[in-house]
């Protein structure tokens, strides 16, 4: 079971939260056709290592969060407000 310090809530276990994806992805402009909306929808990374995630705390304050995360350990690095910048460790 991950342990998420929460920023707005404290530590809180993981079963609270739910996972949103990859916090990376930028979401193509409206204009961009079909082929970009599908890419960025469908095709996505599986990276090994360290990697920053959305997760929304449902069963506290409802607020969305940036998680540096490691995919091997599960090691949380970071969390931070959604609005904030994270920093990701060197592999």
């Amino acid at each position: 079971m991950l342990r998420i310090n929460c920023p707005f809530c404290g530590i809180r276990d993981e079963a609270e939260f739910k996972f949103g994806g990859d916090a990376s992805v930028k979401r193509p402009p409206a204009d961009a056709g079909a082929e970009a909306f599908y890419l960025y929808a469908y095709e996505r990374d599986n990276p090994k290592g360290w990697y920053v995630e959305w997760w929304h705390h449902v069963a506290g304050c409802r607020q969305w969060l940036k998680v540096v995360r490691h995919t091997v350990t599960h090691d949380i690095a970071q969390v931070a407000k959604a609005g904030d910048a994270v920093s990701v460790p060197q592999s």
